[in-house]
């Protein structure tokens, strides 16, 4: 999808230091990619301490049952 954006210089070529990126497009799309796995990765923290996981690990290892 090509989209017309204004986007400032400085921080497009900051990008592409920071990324290592080669091209403009290259840069946005690494910095896109990083903003999403961010942002799963703090849904996932808002879970932390809501789910009992009360397992016993020695009792599921030694289950042959399911096999």
């Amino acid at each position: 999808m090509k989209t017309t954006i204004d986007l400032p210089e400085d921080l497009i070529a900051e990008a592409m230091k920071a990324t290592g990126s080669k091209s403009k497009i290259e840069a946005i799309k690494k910095a896109l990619h990083e903003v999403i796995l961010r942002e799963k990765r703090l849904k996932l923290l808002n879970f932390k301490g809501k789910v009992d996981l009360n397992i016993d690990l020695n009792s599921l290892r030694d289950r042959t049952s399911l096999l």
